[in-house]
Formats: structure tokens, sequence, C-alpha cells
């Protein structure tokens, strides 16, 4: 580990640690600051900037589930018509009480 400044460094690889510097604006982490973490393993500088991260993660969250939802009531539609269909084209058919049909 190096002396002085932030370093959270790993051993001698020197590959920079995620705790190095903020997720968001990437200001460099103080070795006497405080870290603000979310979802486990993301660190921000301040919570203004974790609680930035936070909206933007749930507005993309919300856009996802909207589309996911109209999607699927795209399909819910589709599959509703579809019985419809069948059921108009099976009232159309002629068939003889009594009778067997074998297809």
């Amino acid at each position: 580990m190096r002396s002085g400044g932030a370093a959270y460094y790993s051993g001698c690889d020197q590959q920079p640690h995620f705790l190095d510097s903020c997720f968001l604006c990437r200001k460099p982490l103080g070795k006497n600051s405080d870290i603000y973490m979310y979802r486990g393993d993301t660190p921000f500088c301040s919570q203004e900037c974790r609680q930035e991260q936070i909206e933007m993660d749930e507005s993309s969250e919300k856009r996802l589930k909207l589309s996911s939802s109209s999607s699927s009531s795209k399909r819910s539609n589709a599959v509703r018509q579809n019985k419809d269909s069948t059921k108009e084209s099976d009232t159309k058919k002629a068939v003889r009480r009594g009778t067997v049909a074998v297809a």
C-alpha cells in the first residue's frame, strides 16, 4: 500500500480498488472521508451523489416496467383477438347432432 493519499490497492497488481472514487462524479474518495454505499458495492462521495444515482435507477426501472407491461398487454390483446376469431369461426360451422367427426 502506498503512503499518503487515498489508496485502496489490493497488492502488487496496482489496479484501482472500487473504493478509490465516487461512482457518479469520479471524485477521489479520501482516506479519512465518509463513503456512502448503495446496492452493496457502489461507493459515493456524498449523500447527494448517492441520491442522484438512486433516482436514476428508479426512473429506469419504472421505464422498464412500463415497457414490459405495455408489451404484455399487447400480447394479451392479441391472444384475446385470436380467441374471439376462433369463436366466430366455430359458430359458423354447421355440425349435426348425433354424428361423430373424426379428423
